[in-house]
C-alpha cells in the first residue's frame, strides 16, 4: 500500500501542555487530541482536632479513578503504642461506612538507628470481606514532628456490576522512631456505587488533630 504524503504545514496542532497528537475518529488523519491520566482536584479537606474527615460528594460517575492524597495526618495521640490511620466507604451517601472489603496489607520499615525489618505480610491490616475499617497505619507515632503521608487510589466506583478495587501506599513515622511503608490493596465486595469516604483513627475518642486529605479525579 502506498504511503500519501502529508503537508505539516496544513495541520492545524497547536501544541498545548494538556494536548497530544492523535489519530482522528476515522483513522485517517490526525489531530491535537486531550492527555490522559491527568489529576484533577475536587475537593479539599484540612484537620483540626478532627473526629474524621468525610467526603461525602464529588464521588460519582465522572471518573474511572479517584485518588485521595494524605499530607502530614498527625494524631492528637501521644501514646507510645501508636495509632493507627483508618478509612471505609459508604454507598448511602455517607449515612453508613459499613461497606464490606477483602483486602492484603504488606510493610516494611528501618528505624532511626538504621535498623530494618521486612518486608513482611501484616495480618492484622488486612480484612477478609468484613464492614470494619480498614487500617492504613500500624504505629503512628504522636510526637509533633510524626505524621503519615500518601495516597489512597479507588477504581471505577460507579460501577454496578463487578466489585471495585482500592490500592493503598502510605510512609508513616512510627511511635518507635522509624520509617515504614505500607503497601495494601483490596475490594469493595458490593455491586452497590460507592459513593462516599470516611478517614480518621482506630482508637476510641482519638482525633485527626493536623493534617490535609486532597481529592482527584482521574481523566
Amino acid at each position: 500500500m502506498a504511503l500519501s504524503k502529508v503537508n505539516f504545514n496544513s495541520l492545524n496542532l497547536t501544541p498545548t501542555a494538556s494536548k497530544t497528537v492523535v489519530f482522528n475518529s476515522n483513522n485517517n488523519g490526525i489531530e491535537a487530541g486531550d492527555v490522559g491520566g491527568s489529576m484533577v482536584l475536587i475537593s479539599e479537606l484540612t484537620a483540626s482536632s478532627s473526629a474524621t474527615l468525610s467526603f461525602t460528594s464529588g464521588i460519582d460517575s465522572t471518573y474511572k479513578e479517584y485518588v485521595f492524597k494524605f499530607i502530614n495526618i498527625h494524631p492528637s495521640s501521644t501514646d507510645v503504642n501508636g495509632e493507627s490511620f483508618k478509612f471505609n466507604f459508604s454507598i448511602d451517601g455517607g449515612s453508613n461506612y459499613n461497606v464490606a472489603k477483602t483486602s492484603t496489607f504488606f510493610y516494611v520499615l528501618n528505624s532511626e538507628a538504621d535498623s530494618d525489618y521486612g518486608p513482611n505480610y501484616y495480618n492484622g491490616g488486612d480484612l477478609g470481606n468484613s464492614t470494619g475499617d480498614q487500617i492504613m497505619t500500624s504505629e503512628l507515632g504522636g510526637d509533633n514532628d510524626q505524621s503519615v503521608s500518601g495516597y489512597l487510589h479507588l477504581f471505577n466506583p460507579s460501577d454496578t456490576v463487578g466489585v471495585k478495587h482500592f490500592i493503598c501506599q502510605v510512609n508513616e513515622a512510627r511511635a518507635s522512631d522509624g520509617s515504614e511503608a505500607n503497601y495494601l490493596s483490596g475490594y469493595i465486595n458490593s455491586t452497590s456505587a460507592v459513593n462516599a469516604v470516611r478517614f480518621g483513627m482506630t482508637r476510641s475518642g482519638e482525633t485527626i488533630q493536623s493534617g490535609v486529605i486532597k481529592l482527584y479525579g482521574v481523566s
